[in-house]
């Protein structure tokens, strides 16, 4: 019983830790590392590219229009538009970091709270950075340096777990129709 009244009495007489006058109560956003990269992948198509993918949505879009009519051959000559701009414009240059309070890409704020798991990868010749999150697309894709690959994964490794998630159908689909495609 002595002890516990020495306890009780040596804890009464520490001070608890108050928040100066001046000090925010919310934490400032801390920068950790930032990098300025292209806003996405990149690669410049030649011209049988062209002649192929224009050959296969007619072929598609004549089908689709004797079952079903014209919308939607106006959509598949619309994607094949927006492909071919894709394909044809150079992306600017964006500034990407990790912060304390998250993932900032080109200025917006991804917090912690909506991301997973992150991983490396290629595509075009460009290395990417991958995160997993919860959003529409279900990850954030990110050109990257390949000479800040180890400082981005140490720095993502204090909050996030680096693993590799398998390839879901649509990644599957795509990789596949892409390697039939001439370069």
């Amino acid at each position: 019983m002595a002890q516990k009244e020495k306890l009780q009495k040596k804890a009464a007489t520490l001070k608890k830790p108050q928040p100066e006058e001046n000090e925010p109560l919310v934490k400032q956003e801390k920068i950790l590392f930032t990098w300025a990269a292209p806003s996405r992948p990149f690669k410049r198509r030649n011209k049988d590219f062209y002649a192929t993918v224009i050959a296969i949505a007619a072929i598609v879009g004549l089908i689709v229009f004797l079952i079903d009519g014209w919308l939607p051959v106006i959509l598949i000559i619309s994607l094949v538009f927006l492909f071919y701009v894709m394909s044809s414009v150079e992306p600017e240059a964006v500034k990407h970091g990790i912060t304390t309070w998250g993932v900032r890409v080109g200025g917006d704020l991804v917090d912690w709270f909506n991301l997973g798991r992150f991983w490396f990868s290629r595509r075009f010749d460009n290395d990417l950075l991958i995160i997993e999150a919860n959003a529409i697309g279900g990850r954030i894709e990110l050109v990257i340096n390949p000479k800040e690959k180890t400082k981005i994964e140490k720095v993502l490794s204090r909050y996030l777990i680096h693993e590799e998630i398998p390839p879901s159908s649509l990644d599957k689909a795509s990789n596949w129709f892409s390697k039939k495609l001439p370069q």
